[in-house]
């Protein structure tokens, strides 16, 4: 008999592609889901394949020195009963000279680069043929995969969604901007298999780190580290909080990952300038959901830093409302992270499910700038010796805040709240465009019983104190319309909860600030006002805060902190009550003109009117989204635009993916900067 020899193959991307959902990379190479069976077929050449006579047999090989003990090599012959546990080929169908054949992985499997190999033999001898490359990805689809997602929607938002949006602003106003993460797009899931190959542990045991790819615990360490540069890893952003951006990209400026990636690709893995909290989710959203790992980014509004790791937050303001010394404790606005989808068997007891994983660096973990995966229902639990970082994570959504109001004197008083840490924690919902609160995923109801058993285990003591059992409550309250360009009002309302009259006096204060709680210049102040109160009576001190005295020093987070200083007069006893206030950029309209249809022209009319009394010079629109705009365009106005005047453009597209899209817009100028946008557009699918 003559020997069986291979003339062509072929790997099926289309079909493979299709079934694995992982048509839209747009890689000219197979991605395949593990514990998935996919397809090739093989054509010999002279005579076909013979059952009893032909021996066939695979291999396959990923990472540098690929061996069965670790996981990386496996050598599995053609059979009729395929075992789950291993590798398997099985014989489909036969035509003549052309066999298909279905391999499989097990759902246990190692991701990433594979090399294919086909060996043929007969009695006497054997060949053996390259067929190829493939990429393996983590599979949400399989329910023995440890990222398995039971519900389909979740797995289309988690894992195969594009687009989204990250929410940002303060407690009490609460928005989301646009994110363009872009997972499929071309070269995106190289260059996030090449951040794991230049990943320190990769570099110090090569063998070692690829034999622990079929665990996303593992993955998701690695990719918390490697968004943020800290460590001097080649991570891919370098995080700043404060101007100037000069020499790299204002954080508020992104509108997606792609960007990005690609740029730390084009420097050879230096850093990309610059990122801030979202931005480090964000990539880090996309790289994990590249890899098949069910992912969503997360806000946690007034969230704690807590560098001592206390539980408590001391701010020390003067009589004014000033700050009165710097503190290292800081409460930010807002803080994204991600939470990622898995199993956890290396932890006793039920903790799979979303585990936070945060990219941004704030503290060293085992060494490290990373943190996570911590699983959300040990911070829930308050179970602080679980891997990875939990009382870091807790403390984000659980410190007190202590405000020490030193006086002339030197006499310190301690003001303690009704707790403000951890609030409205949230994420987009699955399938549409509005916010859904995870807030009771974190943490138990505020004064439970529950919450009470949770703080005696992580021995945090709660020096919070409920609304309602305050003799005096002081909020601050803000008209309504706090725009860029405009002055608006603020109110410290007082509330007396009691039977009897109470005089007490107040003062408020205002200075502009950044999202991560650095305060900048006073931008309003009050006299010393007194007031009476009738029993059960509620009154308000009013504070115009002026565009004339903001606009200089407003960072581009567009915040102001407004301070409310309180003496009862009966007890001596000081109260604080502080509120940011977020000034509101104008909006971008997005028109869409014509049909919406694959592969046919569209064009979309973008325009922002300026807000300022001042014209705005370079302006710059930039416009993305997967599907629809081929990568980034970006559009300079040539001349500057003046005062409530329009700035308007038209924007040609050529949509290359039908269903639900989004298109993104940032608009940067030198007076208003990060101005964000979307309008969803639904495309059409080309007529056949």
């Amino acid at each position: 008999f003559a020997d069986l020899v291979l003339d062509t193959w072929d790997l099926q991307l289309e079909r493979n592609g299709r079934e694995h959902r992982t048509a839209d990379m747009g890689c000219k190479q197979l991605v395949v889901r593990r514990g998935q069976p996919f397809t090739i077929t093989l054509r010999f050449s002279g005579r076909g394949y013979e059952e009893g006579l032909d021996k066939l047999a695979f291999n396959v090989e990923t990472g540098p020195c690929p061996s069965e003990t670790s996981g990386t090599r496996s050598h599995f012959a053609m059979s009729d009963c395929p075992e789950e546990s291993c590798w398997s080929a099985v014989m489909q169908q036969q035509d003549g000279e052309s066999l298909s054949v279905s391999l499989c992985s097990p759902p246990s499997a190692c991701m990433g680069r594979y090399t294919l190999t086909l060996e043929t033999s007969t009695e006497y001898q054997g060949s053996s043929f390259h067929l190829g490359h493939f990429i393996l990805l983590f599979n949400a689809w399989h329910p023995e995969d440890t990222v398995f997602l039971r519900d389909e929607n979740e797995r289309r938002e988690y894992v195969l969604s594009q687009q989204g949006l990250i929410y940002q602003g303060t407690c009490n106003y609460i928005f989301s901007v646009p994110w363009n993460f872009g997972q499929f797009e071309d070269d995106i899931l190289s260059i996030c298999l090449n951040m794991l190959d230049i990943n320190p542990k990769h570099l110090r045991d090569q063998n070692r780190d690829c034999s622990r790819r079929n665990d996303p615990v593992y993955i998701g360490r690695v990719v918390s580290a490697m968004v943020n540069c800290n460590d001097e890893d080649r991570g891919v952003l370098a995080g700043r909080w404060k101007d100037p951006y000069d020499d790299g990209t204002n954080p508020m400026s992104w509108i997606g990952s792609v960007d990005i990636l690609k740029r730390w690709k084009d420097f050879g893995c230096q850093p990309v300038k610059y990122g801030q909290c979202w931005v480090f989710a964000a990539v880090a959203c996309t790289v994990m959901r590249c890899l098949g790992i069910p992912t969503r980014v997360v806000t946690n509004y007034n969230s704690a830093h807590d560098t001592n790791a206390n539980l408590t937050i001391d701010h020390y303001l003067n009589e004014k409302g000033g700050q009165e010394r710097q503190s290292w404790d800081k409460i930010w606005n807002f803080h994204c992270w991600v939470e990622s989808w898995m199993a956890r068997p290396d932890l006793a007891g039920d903790y799979d499910g979303w585990q936070v994983l945060d990219p941004t660096p704030q503290e060293k973990s085992e060494g490290v700038f990373c943190c996570g995966p911590a699983p959300v229902k040990a911070i829930k639990e308050g179970d602080m010796q679980l891997k990875y970082d939990i009382p870091f994570i807790f403390a984000e959504v659980n410190a007190d805040v202590v405000y020490w109001v030193v006086q002339g004197d030197g006499m310190q008083k301690q003001s303690i709240q009704s707790s403000v840490v951890g609030k409205n924690i949230s994420t987009k919902s699955v399938g549409k465009d509005s916010r859904e609160d995870i807030t009771h995923n974190y943490k138990y109801p505020e004064g439970s019983e529950e919450e009470r058993r949770v703080f005696a285990k992580a021995e945090h003591e709660k020096k919070s104190v409920p609304e309602e059992d305050e003799a005096l409550h002081l909020k601050i309250k803000v008209s309504e319309g706090a725009n860029k360009g405009r002055d608006f009002d603020v109110f410290a309302v007082i509330n007396n909860n009691t039977d009897v009259e109470r005089v007490c006096s107040v003062r408020m204060c205002a200075r502009t600030t950044s999202y991560n709680g650095t305060t900048g210049p006073q931008c309003g102040l009050t006299d010393l006002i007194d007031v009476d109160l009738e029993p059960r009576s509620e009154k308000k001190v009013p504070m115009r805060i002026l565009y004339e005295q903001y606009k200089d020093n407003l960072t581009q987070d567009n915040l102001i902190k407004v301070v409310a200083l309180l003496t009862d007069h009966q007890t001596g006893d000081v109260m604080v009550a502080v509120r940011d206030v977020y000034v509101e950029n104008p909006p971008i309209k997005i028109r869409i003109l014509g049909e919406p249809m694959q592969n046919r022209k569209l064009v979309a009319e973008i325009s922002m009117v300026n807000p300022l009394e001042v014209p705005l010079s370079n302006c710059v629109f930039v416009v993305e989204g997967s599907g629809l705009t081929h990568g980034q365009r970006v559009k300079q106005l040539e001349e500057p635009v003046e005062p409530q005047a329009e700035a308007k453009f038209r924007l040609d597209l050529m949509p290359h993916q039908s269903g639900l899209q989004k298109l993104m817009v940032d608009f940067e100028s030198d007076q208003l900067r990060g101005v964000k946008g979307y309008r969803n557009v639904i495309i059409a699918p080309q007529p056949m």
